[in-house]
């Protein structure tokens, strides 16, 4: 099925770890004909998740950017369309948890950690990018939450509130820019083995699989395939919606 994204330009946060969705996200955009920035607080991971992109025939450029800092955002998004012209799509997709512990021992810097890098980062970066869209009429936004969005989590209180968070962002802002020609949508993943759980020991992860219908972690793969038809034409009339690709372990 070709998705009709050749030569649409897409810029995706958190994209340098190389075994992150983030990778998995930019590498199914630039089979699909996508034009890539590759943005990263990690320019050395960037710039490899480019090179990979340059190696498949596709233009990409690696730019390093704090989410949390709009100052950053704006830079970054200047220096895109100095270069491109113009971004067809945003990927947020950066986010980050502090170890998981109970809420009690929790500190006001692990909260700000959780809200500013998960919710608040999906904020500026949207705010930074829309205007552009805005004035040419079209444009597709997919923020990249998790099944605790949904679920909920023990141990993971605070970080899990940010990115239902990003749920109910994407919801109201979806309902404000589709009139205006911008569709905007997220996806949510479940556990899957990305750096954010490269360190969880095999007993743990045996142990939320037993909870997962398909006995599945979510790869990257699964979550380009899916960021991909977001990001498409294919999916023009799905508005506001959370898409979870967690093997069966929310199925609303």
């Amino acid at each position: 099925m070709d998705l009709g994204l050749n030569g649409k330009i897409a810029l995706v946060t958190g994209a340098g770890s190389q075994i992150g969705f983030g990778k998995g996200i930019v590498m199914a955009l630039a089979r699909n004909g996508c034009d890539i920035i590759s943005s990263d607080i990690d320019i050395e991971g960037a710039e490899k998740t480019a090179m990979d992109v340059r190696a498949i025939g596709r233009r990409a450029v690696a730019i390093k950017a704090d989410v949390t800092s709009s100052p950053e955002i704006k830079t970054m998004v200047k220096a895109v369309m100095d270069e491109f012209g113009r971004i067809d799509i945003l990927v947020n997709n950066a986010g980050a948890g502090t170890p998981p512990k109970s809420f009690m021992e929790t500190t006001e810097s692990d909260w700000d950690r959780d809200i500013n890098i998960n919710l608040k980062g999906v904020i500026i970066c949207t705010k930074a990018v829309l205007g552009q869209m805005i004035s040419r009429g079209s444009g597709k936004i997919i923020n990249v939450t998790s099944h605790c969005a949904k679920t909920g989590g023990a141990a993971v209180a605070v970080y899990s509130a940010a990115k239902a968070g990003v749920v109910a962002f994407t919801k109201g802002l979806a309902s404000e820019m589709a009139p205006l020609g911008i569709n905007i949508n997220s996806v949510a993943p479940g556990l899957g083995y990305t750096q954010f759980v490269a360190k969880a020991s095999k007993e743990m992860l045996d142990s939320f699989l037993e909870r997962v219908p398909s006995k599945k972690s979510t790869t990257p793969e699964d979550m380009g395939n899916a960021v991909a038809f977001l990001a498409s034409d294919a999916s023009i009339n799905i508005v506001g919606q959370c898409i979870s690709v967690d093997g069966g372990l929310t199925m609303y």
